[in-house]
């Protein structure tokens, strides 16, 4: 019988970053994976064979002969440069196992086509998305949201950020709707409206968030590692043993054992591992989480780049949802043979969304009619699965399953919330990191 602080259940990104972050803080870790392979549902698929037999399609045609070139993401999502993520990688230095490259392009739909989404000065004086007086305006909210400072009233200009909603502060600034529609989904990524009638304090901090991170790298504010996702639960667990942390992959987990309501033990092939506490994906725990929604990807092989991206190798395009009366935004990431995830000259482009109805393909047309021609897709619909209580009681810290957006926004709110609720802190970073961060 053995004794850790915290045994984690699952390798999918959050539980990497939190087995990684718990080691680091010295606690004692046990990592156990039922799958032979790292990242649970967000794992990498390599060779380009594996991706057709999961999906039970046939193939790879011939002339696709060179299977391990290609590492496809099953849920691929990009990072912000100045968010979360990046700045855990940087604190836990898993920076060292990784190398990021810009994603080249931002694109918003309006009206059937793509266009850039502005977020500089310079980038709305030349955007498609508004005319002569729009671009005034939005280059006035701009400068509002980036001299905007929490700690400085002199910089509100009048706005009271947790009274003022983010509507009255875009009828302020007198924006169309239009232009409303890509500062809210594009730029500040809103997955609803339903901010509009918040107080405007995040949706300001989201849009300079964008922004800054837009600064540091021109093309767009995204990062992708080369090679794909999957190196990065790879960089988390390499960080968890040099902490310590012990790994035990492809085994099964029989069950956990409970004591007076909280858990007490993981029980695996037969060997009894205690614990204090637990943290786990949906997946180990179904009857402890509940549905809240579907999400459907659709994976795509392209031989081309996407029409009206300026022929970016990658990029990120938002169809925000009132484009095609819906309530979710449909979301596509793009990414190719220049981060080493796809032979020569060929492209992975991803359509998600939160489904609406029972036909979620028709759903995602739209999408997938901006990136014909398509050599092959695969289709998936998942359940979005959340925890019916925060963990407090039992001591079990279930995360969320990954929604439908293509950045990591989301999910860093839950890792954030899910440290905070297995250690009563906050995640935060030194001041010394802020000033390595600022470097990139």
């Amino acid at each position: 019988m053995q004794e850790f602080d915290i045994i984690v259940l699952g390798t999918g990104l959050k539980e990497c970053v939190l087995s990684g972050l718990m080691s680091q803080s010295g606690k004692k870790v046990l990592h156990i994976d039922k799958n032979p392979y790292y990242g649970g549902e967000s794992a990498s698929i390599s060779p380009l064979e594996e991706l057709y037999k999961r999906f039970k399609v046939p193939g790879p045609a011939k002339f696709m002969d060179r299977g391990k070139e290609w590492n496809i993401d099953l849920i691929p999502k990009f990072f912000l440069a100045g968010g979360h993520l990046v700045k855990i990688l940087v604190h836990t230095e898993v920076t060292r196992y990784l190398d990021f490259k810009v994603v080249e392009g931002s694109y918003a739909y309006k009206a059937g086509k793509v266009h850039k989404v502005p977020a500089t000065e310079e980038d709305a004086q030349a955007s498609d998305l508004m005319g002569m007086f729009d671009k005034r305006r939005f280059r006035k909210l701009l400068l509002f949201a980036l001299n905007f400072d929490e700690r400085s009233p002199r910089t509100y200009q009048d706005v009271d950020p947790k009274k003022t909603t983010t509507r009255d502060l875009f009828c302020r600034f007198d924006l169309g709707l239009d232009v409303m529609e890509f500062t809210g989904h594009a730029i500040a990524l809103h997955t609803s409206d339903s901010y509009l009638d918040q107080p405007c304090v995040e949706t300001v901090r989201r849009i300079r968030l964008y922004s800054e991170s837009l600064s540091r790298h021109n093309t767009s504010p995204y990062l992708y590692p080369v090679y794909g996702l999957g190196e990065l639960p790879q960089g988390f667990t390499r960080l968890s043993a040099e902490y310590g942390g012990t790994f035990l992959s492809n085994r099964a987990v029989d069950e956990i054992v409970m004591d007076n309501g909280k858990v007490k033990a993981v029980k695996s092939e037969g060997k009894l591992f205690h614990c204090k506490q637990l943290i786990c994906d949906p997946s180990y725990v179904p009857n402890r989480v509940r549905r809240v929604g579907r999400v459907i990807r659709v994976i795509c092989l392209l031989n081309h780049p996407v029409k009206n991206t300026h022929e970016a190798s990658s990029c990120q395009i938002i169809i925000p949802q009132a484009q095609l009366n819906r309530k979710s935004d449909i979301y596509i990431s793009v990414v190719s043979y220049a981060h080493n995830v796809a032979s020569d000259g060929m492209y992975i482009a991803t359509v998600s969304t939160t489904t609406e109805t029972s036909q979620p393909e028709k759903e995602v047309q739209p999408g997938l009619d901006l990136l014909e021609p398509i050599m092959q897709k695969f289709v998936s619909v998942s359940n979005l699965l959340v925890p019916y209580e925060d963990g407090r009681e039992s001591q079990i810290f279930v995360s969320r399953s990954y929604d439908a957006t293509n950045h990591f926004e989301t999910e860093c709110e839950d890792i954030v919330d899910l440290y905070r609720r297995i250690t009563g802190a906050e995640l935060c970073f030194g001041g010394s990191q802020r000033h390595n961060s600022d470097d990139d």
